[in-house]
């Protein structure tokens, strides 16, 4: 008689091709809301006649079922991961899979799109396992799972996730956080920026008003003042217009971290000052930290509304601090402030930058540069969250002196005020709690609004390229074209190798 009992619900499975210290392939089935977990040197076979040695590890959450991407190196697995198959199971001989595993040895039917069929996976006498393909319709004699290279997920190779990822796996985040995206959201009108509507309702207030922007009420006041000159001036209606625009790109750079607010409230003809501490008035929903030390309590802008209230404060540069607020006193970037004396000609500024730019191609070390809107240029480089801002700093002193070295004749040194103020000054000492360098994208206060953008390393060959040649006029036709040249920098963290 046929057995009448309903089939159990199906459970995930997945298979990842995992290149770490050796290729293996990740056979992960789900069990009581986990993935179950073995490393198969030689990969799951659909040959019968083949045993394949599995060697059972560490649980792993379900959030990783679908992850393709990257660990980063020096972390436990470190290095490339594809989704070689997917699907789901079903038990065919124990209905209980926690105590089919307990008891060492479990059946399963899989049903991917590569590996189909009936599976068992055995424990040995020495506590290793085996897991065989049992004979059915769905067998194929000589099956060589290295014949079918490509990620059933995305179609890419693992060449192509290693060259080019879009996440990388954090293991010291919650699961829920830990596939961290490489890429932010590019600059696009039907992207999360600020919808047509939204701008729309921007440009018919008067002179101040309410404005519905990602889901806040903002009140925004003296829009048609000039904050910057230009041709035509440059309003704070149109620079709150471009902040709805570039938030959801320039906000991976800012999230988590405290945000110094260089403010410029009577526009760019008088001088700036630091805002540290959020005003009184400032709107209960804004995202905030509170420096244990001083009590000084900052804003966060951990979504793009908070951007945008920053702008109408009068925050128009973005200086984010390089720490993270879980770990203040731990850095996830290493700074390099090419910072131009009086007199110090742009072909200097650049000759430096393309030192740089050899020095970390040499190390491999992964940096990107930009422009800074004004004169400079600086790079920011990913570090691993471990070493001190002393240790960074030594690190980039290290490098600056052995490239100050090959051309002493244009660089001083950042506590040199005087003397050698015509040369380029090599700037380590931003490498320090709340010591910040001015965001990507961030306005700077001058004529036609220019911006801090970022630029490829081969731009700096290019006769044309001026430190303020982007405005926010400007940026996102270059952000439509080419993407966030910066984003290499985000969840990309890597230690920085001794410098002699």
């Amino acid at each position: 008689m046929a057995d009448s009992r309903p089939e159990p619900p199906p459970r995930r499975f997945v298979v990842q091709l995992h290149r770490a210290r050796r290729l293996h392939y990740d056979f992960r089935v789900e069990v009581d809301g986990a993935l179950v977990s073995w490393a198969v040197p030689k990969g799951p076979s659909l040959d019968p006649k083949v045993r394949r040695a599995a060697f059972r590890v560490e649980d792993h959450p379900m959030e990783y079922v679908d992850f393709e991407g990257i660990i980063p190196a020096g972390k436990y697995g470190g290095g490339d991961v594809i989704v070689w198959d997917a699907g789901t199971w079903v038990p065919y001989k124990d209905p209980d899979p926690a105590a089919a595993l307990a008891a060492g040895e479990l059946h399963i039917e899989l049903r991917g799109e590569k590996l189909r069929g009936q599976f068992v996976i055995v424990r040995t006498r020495n506590d290793d396992w085996l897991l065989m393909h049992k004979r059915d319709e769905y067998a194929v004699p000589g099956f060589d799972p290295a014949a079918l290279p490509l990620s059933v997920l995305s179609g890419r190779s693992s060449d192509e996730v290693r060259d080019d990822p879009e996440l990388m796996w954090r293991s010291d985040l919650p699961a829920a956080e830990a596939a961290v995206p490489l890429k932010a959201a590019s600059h696009t009108a039907d992207g999360p920026a600020a919808d047509d509507d939204e701008l729309a309702e921007l440009d018919k207030l008067g002179s101040s008003g309410r404005w519905h922007v990602f889901g806040r009420e903002l009140r925004v006041t003296n829009l048609d003042k000039v904050l910057f000159p230009g041709r035509p001036p440059v309003t704070k209606r149109e620079i709150l217009r471009y902040t709805a625009q570039i938030a959801p790109t320039v906000l991976p750079y800012l999230q988590g971290r405290a945000l110094n607010l260089h403010r410029f409230p009577n526009g760019s003809d008088a001088a700036g000052f630091w805002q540290k501490a959020l005003p009184g008035h400032a709107p209960g929903w804004l995202p905030r930290w509170r420096e244990p030390e001083s009590g000084t309590e900052y804003l966060v802008a951990d979504e793009p509304a908070a951007l945008v209230w920053a702008v109408n404060f009068g925050g128009l540069e973005w200086h984010p601090w390089t720490s993270l607020t879980d770990r203040p006193e731990l850095p996830t970037y290493a700074l390099v402030d090419l910072d131009p004396g009086p007199d110090t000609a742009w072909a200097d500024l650049l000759a430096l930058a393309r030192l740089h730019r050899t020095a970390f191609e040499h190390l491999g070390v992964a940096a990107r540069a930009k422009v800074t809107g004004r004169r400079g240029i600086q790079i920011w480089v990913p570090v691993e969250r471990g070493p001190t801002f002393a240790e960074t700093r030594a690190w980039v002193e290290r490098l600056s002196r052995s490239i100050g070295a090959v051309v002493p004749d244009l660089v001083s040194w950042a506590w040199e005020r005087s003397g050698r103020a015509g040369l380029a000054r090599l700037d380590f000492t931003q490498n320090a709690v709340n010591k910040t360098l001015v965001a990507p994208y961030s306005p700077r206060p001058a004529a036609g609004a220019p911006v801090s953008a970022p630029i490829d390393w081969d731009e700096l060959d290019d006769p044309g390229l001026r430190p303020d040649g982007f405005t926010i006029r400007t940026i996102g036709a270059r952000l439509a074209e080419r993407g966030d040249l910066f984003a290499d920098v985000l969840g990309r963290p890597q230690r920085l190798p001794p410098l002699h």
